[in-house]
């Protein structure tokens, strides 16, 4: 079966050190919370606001392994109040269990992105 999860990361300016800093941490968290592997992975999306520039996510990603996934990355259009410096991350995997046995997904959100979604996160 297919299933989805989400996170995000703000980074605290738009440099490179910081998008190959917690781009990594937010996939690693991913992986973690939910027990996926990355052979279970079927591909990646980033999206980024428009104030992010200096440094690619998936390249980020990249440097830390990954090699086999598709990456892609796209910008997220504009909303009046949006929060700005933030990476999402929508993540599609295998998880190998059909029906019942699925448990609730645990998405990561960091370093302030939890204020976009205070469902989770109160």
């Amino acid at each position: 079966m297919v299933r989805a999860i989400r996170g995000a990361v703000m980074l605290d300016a738009d440099r490179e050190s910081e998008v190959a800093q917690w781009v990594p941490v937010v996939i690693h968290q991913l992986l973690q919370k939910n027990r996926i592997t990355e052979k279970r992975i079927i591909s990646i999306t980033f999206s980024v606001t428009r104030d992010i520039q200096s440094f690619n996510p998936a390249a980020a990603l990249r440097r830390e392994g990954f090699a086999d996934i598709p990456l892609f990355v796209i910008q997220e259009a504009e909303f009046k109040n949006s929060y700005p410096r933030l990476i999402r991350v929508l993540m599609y995997y295998r998880t190998g269990i059909f029906g019942n046995g699925l448990r609730k997904t645990n998405p990561v959100y960091i370093n302030g992105a939890e204020k976009l979604r205070p469902d989770l996160f109160s």
